[in-house]
């Protein structure tokens, strides 16, 4: 079960697919609802969904727990190619209340993702599924709704802040 999810999420749970999330470090009911959301195809993806299809909630329940205790990902910090953009993104961040469901740092907090340094692909292309209702959320501030009064460029600024946070 671990081999399937080596191959695209890394074998330590840090992907070095830019589409691709990593798992690493993520909060255990957060991995185990995305599962059962690719089980049911709540959540659709062409990859996931036949995989998380076979899984007992005995797998799902050892797999949020296996990734939710891995070190987060630790990506190559490169110089800022943008920071006017970071700066965007962190007061978006702030005036949006991110923090209130994800944490202080962006690194999650129980069916909440964790955030910070995350791929700015996958970030960017996770909130415009959000906004567009490919992806629902869960929870009091359910993410279609947080997402909705974005711009496309705030969404940028957004993920383009939190892959820098480490």
């Amino acid at each position: 079960m671990l081999q399937s999810c080596a191959a695209c999420h890394g074998q330590l749970g840090v992907s070095a697919i830019p589409l691709t999330p990593s798992l690493a470090g993520q909060p255990d009911g957060f991995l185990q609802w995305q599962l059962v959301f690719f089980r049911s195809r709540t959540r659709i993806n062409e990859v996931m969904s036949p995989i998380s299809a076979t899984l007992t909630d005995a797998d799902i329940r050892a797999l949020g727990a296996y990734f939710a205790a891995m070190p987060a990902a630790s990506l190559p910090v490169e110089k800022d190619p943008d920071p006017v953009l970071t700066e965007r993104g962190s007061k978006l961040a702030q005036q949006n209340r991110c923090a209130s469901c994800h944490g202080e740092r962006f690194e999650g907090d129980k069916v909440a993702a964790r955030l910070a340094g995350q791929h700015e692909e996958y970030l960017n292309k996770a909130l415009i599924d959000y906004k567009e209702g490919r992806r629902r959320g869960v929870g009091i501030a359910a993410m279609p709704n947080a997402v909705g009064p974005l711009s496309s460029e705030d969404i940028k600024a957004l993920s383009h802040y939190l892959a820098r946070l480490r």
